[in-house]
């Protein structure tokens, strides 16, 4: 099977930053229980502070149909969603070439 791969943008409540920082740090302890689950990147917009883009990468698409179904990682992503002005907005993407990653 192909690894599979997803851009999302999430947009952060004015002033609930610091909260989405602490959120994200928890999230990423959640990521240990997806063995599946090869990168997941958060970033700032380095243009808007209240916006997050990640980047993720599964060896495959049963690994990104378990994604967020261990307890921990519903917990952190309940945690986090509160913190979001809407829905994340989710590109899924064909990864085709990357630098130390084998595709």
């Amino acid at each position: 099977m192909s690894k599979v791969a997803l851009v999302a943008k999430l947009n952060v409540q004015p002033g609930k930053s610091d909260e989405v920082d602490a959120a994200l740090a928890t999230l990423m302890e959640a990521t240990e229980e997806e063995a599946g689950l090869e990168i997941y990147a958060a970033h700032r917009d380095a243009n808007n502070p209240d916006v997050i883009w990640f980047y993720e990468l599964y060896t495959d698409g049963d690994a990104l149909a378990v994604h967020g179904q261990g307890e921990q990682m519903k917990a952190a992503m309940g945690g986090l969603g509160g913190l979001l002005a809407g829905a994340p907005e989710i590109t899924m993407v064909n990864p085709l070439v990357a630098k130390g990653l084998e595709l």
